[in-house]
């Protein structure tokens, strides 16, 4: 379990706002809770391996999921993807191949090698199991906040932690409004909520990592359909404000777990509301950009 914090009255703008604390785990980020999961059942299906691609924080979980349940793992990354995130990846074992410009084009890849391999490609954001991990994230909020929450905020890539929190938010806690928050250059995910059906989207130009999804994943755009109250955009710039208030509050985080922070003026007054702080894996050079200088990001 991962704990539910106060936030610091500097980050809360005098509201009720707690942190879900997703970054303290040791791979640094929440992903590792869909990914266990799912390879056990692909172990149980009598897997040796598994593939999948990655900007970083599933192939870490990936690999670190492999490692317990003694599977081999390859993970596909962009080229140009974070250090950082690629040296968690290789912690943990796992062979990485370094193909495409962006993830998409990495997943292509990857697909056809787990094809030729016979291996499970593993899909992030289109496991079930995965959205069932997600859960027990707003499974653990409602046992530990005093009340229940007026609001939770979510960060959204490829959507699979909205959709997970979202689903048991609206089965044991109907009142909480679950607000999701995309990069307004990383769209497709909000584009094809608006219309409750995948659409297609060339925009991509996020330095949040953990919101860079071109392609939207069909089962978490059905999902967040019946699971979202609100779908919010923030820039990049807003998104490096937070990740600087973070900083000030002595919170380390990424550009994607900065989101729902960036969001808080725009979610209303909800009290209390949670804030999923997603991970901390962020390149030490951009990170400090964001830290001095966020005006430097575009608006």
């Amino acid at each position: 379990m991962t704990p539910l914090e106060t936030a610091p009255p500097g980050l809360a703008g005098g509201r009720r706002v707690l942190l879900k604390r997703e970054d303290v785990h040791e791979l640094g980020a929440f992903k590792w809770r869909g990914a266990l999961p799912t390879l056990e059942q692909y172990q149980t299906r009598g897997a040796k391996g598994v593939v999948t691609a990655s900007t970083g924080n599933h192939g870490a979980a990936t690999a670190w999921a492999a490692r317990r349940t003694g599977l081999s793992a390859v993970v596909f990354a962009p080229q140009g993807a974070s250090r950082t995130k690629l040296d968690v990846i290789a912690s943990q074992g796992a062979e990485i191949r370094l193909v495409g410009r962006d993830l998409d084009e990495a997943k292509e890849e990857g697909r056809a090698f787990a094809f030729e391999r016979t291996w499970p490609f593993f899909e992030d954001g289109d496991e079930p199991a995965q959205y069932g991990g997600y859960g027990e994230i707003a499974i653990e909020i409602l046992q530990q906040c005093p009340e229940r929450p007026g609001a939770v905020v979510v960060p959204v890539g490829n959507g699979a932690l909205a959709a997970g929190i979202g689903l048991v938010l609206k089965e044991r806690s109907p009142g909480t409004a679950l607000i999701a928050v995309a990069a307004a250059e990383a769209p497709v995910m909000a584009r094809s909520f608006e219309v409750g059906r995948p659409v297609a989207c060339d925009r991509m130009a996020t330095f949040a990592d953990g919101l860079a999804v071109r392609v939207a994943i069909p089962r978490a755009v059905a999902a967040l359909d019946r699971v979202v109250e609100r779908f919010l955009l923030v820039s990049e710039r807003e998104m490096a404000k937070a990740v600087a208030a973070y900083a000030s509050a002595g919170i380390r985080c990424e550009g994607a777990a900065a989101a729902a922070l960036a969001a808080l003026p725009r979610v209303g007054q909800a009290d209390p509301t949670v804030l999923i702080v997603t991970g901390r894996n962020i390149d030490e050079l951009l990170w400090r950009r964001a830290v001095d200088d966020p005006e430097s990001f575009p608006g």
